[in-house]
């Protein structure tokens, strides 16, 4: 199946419940590479004071990220993936703005996949990374693909 495809763009935003929550868009996907938009509202912010969001937030979409990423080197419907562990970086605040989230794969071994994963806000032309960050994940196929 063509990771372009509509079908598996749908899959990734409307049926992962998180995904759907947060109201996750795939601009760009592709074997080894994965770019999305999480708009900003209401429910994503952390400090009230200065509107940004929460790191936590910013956490999972990464950690889904790294997921999406690791889902272009399945092989099967039957094939398995969770996350192991995962290290975020703030750099920098991230205020109420829409982000962009990107995860390129790391590492693909027999049994552990790795990605890294980079945030930006939408606006920004220069691309300031504003976090980054690293997943690891157990990957198990259990079918040849």
């Amino acid at each position: 199946m063509d990771l372009q495809d509509d079908f598996v763009k749908r899959m990734i935003e409307d049926f992962v419940p998180i995904h759907k929550f947060l109201g996750l868009q795939v601009l760009d996907i592709k074997k080894d590479y994965v770019k999305v938009r999480v708009p900003f509202r209401a429910e994503v912010v952390g400090d009230i004071r200065s509107n940004r969001w929460h790191g936590g937030i910013i956490t999972t979409v990464m950690d889904s990220v790294g997921g999406i990423v690791g889902g272009t080197h399945l092989s099967s419907i039957k094939d398995k993936m969770a996350t192991i562990d995962i290290r975020v970086d703030f750099l920098s605040p991230v205020h109420g703005k829409a982000i962009i989230v990107e995860g390129k794969t790391l590492r693909l071994g027999s049994r552990i996949f790795v990605a890294n994963m980079k945030c930006w806000l939408e606006e920004d032309p220069n691309k300031e990374v504003l976090a980054e960050g690293r997943g690891v994940y157990n990957f198990i196929r259990l079918q040849k693909g």
